[in-house]
């Protein structure tokens, strides 16, 4: 595999605790984290931009993104504590979070701490989840984003958290500043029912590509996923799985969606517009099978490229 980059993923890398036979159990997470820990298991060659801090909690993500040959080049240290998500799991197994954040080390990332330059090879950023609202990293990643909008393929999943967006119309209409940047952006039903309750997921896409998002994907849980690219819409069913949890699964979507545009040297706005309709229901049914493993076994645990293949 190359070791020059092809997507940098940006954003907040955290620790899990997550229910288990001893109480709790801790698992590596964030959801730019694990879109960058799927990509680099999927054989998409994949840097990771964060701050990370040197305690016990960030080995454990520095081995993490090294198992799945993630590239470390765009990490800053820090001392700061890693940031916590506790995790509870309702009857249908889906995933509810209280997040400890105040003082730590992703949320601390600063524009002067930004990579100055990208490599040629970067062919897409992704963004989105806490740390497109934590400031001051939120602000700086912003930064980051509009430097490169226009020079590489811009992806987001804005990932809400409502019990951190205290002002929901102020961060819609930053997120809409985001989302005219955008070649591609994800997001679930869930989120779009907190943003918009009084628009439909095909109105929200509309509006969205009228800002200039080029495809827009709107996941919904185990009714599957919905794809707007021009004219065309495509849907997919969610693969049927014994479902453990779905911690991780939209994360995981996110890098199916990129890692099937890397395979087809489409990881830009121009190429994603070339797809047709065929195109984008391939690109979605992909996303959906890669989703499908992640909640098949316990915490974010993606699948390899060779679990898909076969």
């Amino acid at each position: 595999m190359s070791t020059e980059p092809q997507v940098v993923v940006c954003g907040e890398a955290l620790i899990d605790l997550t229910p288990s036979d001893d109480l709790y159990a801790a698992h590596p997470g964030g959801g730019p984290f694990n879109t960058a820990v799927a990509l680099g298991r999927l054989g998409v060659p994949t840097s990771f931009c964060s701050r990370v801090s040197t305690d016990g909690f960030g080995r454990l993500l520095r081995d993490r993104l090294v198992a799945a040959r993630v590239d470390r080049r765009h990490l800053v240290d820090t001392d700061d504590p890693t940031s916590l998500a506790v995790v509870t799991l309702n009857d249908q197994r889906e995933a509810d979070y209280q997040f400890y954040v105040n003082g730590t080390a992703d949320r601390g990332l600063t524009v002067a701490e930004l990579p100055a330059t990208l490599e040629p090879s970067v062919q897409a950023l992704h963004f989105g989840t806490l740390s497109m609202v934590l400031e001051p990293a939120a602000t700086s990643y912003e930064t980051l984003m509009r430097r490169e909008a226009g020079r590489r393929l811009i992806a987001l999943d804005p990932n809400c958290r409502p019990r951190l967006i205290p002002d929901r119309s102020g961060y819609r209409e930053r997120l809409e500043h985001w989302v005219s940047m955008c070649g591609l952006v994800k997001v679930s039903s869930a989120d779009l029912a907190w943003l918009y309750p009084e628009l439909r997921p095909a109105a929200v896409a509309a509006r969205w590509q009228s800002l200039g998002a080029r495809l827009v994907v709107v996941t919904d849980g185990a009714r599957g996923a919905i794809g707007f690219l021009g004219s065309n819409r495509a849907e997919v069913p969610t693969p049927s799985v014994t479902v453990v949890d779905t911690i991780g699964a939209g994360d995981t979507f996110n890098a199916g969606l990129l890692g099937w545009l890397a395979r087809r040297d489409a990881l830009a706005t121009a190429a994603i517009e070339r797809l047709g309709a065929d195109d984008l229901g391939g690109l979605l049914a992909f996303a959906a099978k890669a989703a499908a493993v992640t909640c098949s076994r316990a915490g974010a645990d993606p699948p390899w490229s060779w679990e898909l293949d076969g």
